[in-house]
């Protein structure tokens, strides 16, 4: 399995949280590990593209900030997909 690259990991994060995630289901769905997935949560609550919501268990959701990087993303994987 290739490497990916840290722009890929922020944008299946996004992905995953646009309707409430755990970190549980980050770390699963994203394939990366509870050591791993907590610079990418610090830096994306950070950069006000996810947020924390406090309940039960803390629910990670995309912010419209969020979502608009991740339709970004979106685009220009199109784009690259297109050209190869």
């Amino acid at each position: 399995m290739a490497k990916r690259s840290r722009h890929t990991i922020i944008s299946q994060i996004l992905d995953i949280c646009r309707g409430g995630a755990s970190k549980t289901r980050i770390v699963y769905q994203a394939n990366l590990n509870f050591r791993t997935v907590n610079p990418y949560i610090e830096l994306l609550i950070k950069n006000n593209l996810i947020e924390a919501k406090q309940g039960n268990t803390i629910v990670y959701e995309t912010t419209e900030r969020g979502e608009a990087l991740r339709e970004d993303f979106e685009q220009i994987n199109r784009q690259l997909t297109e050209l190869l």
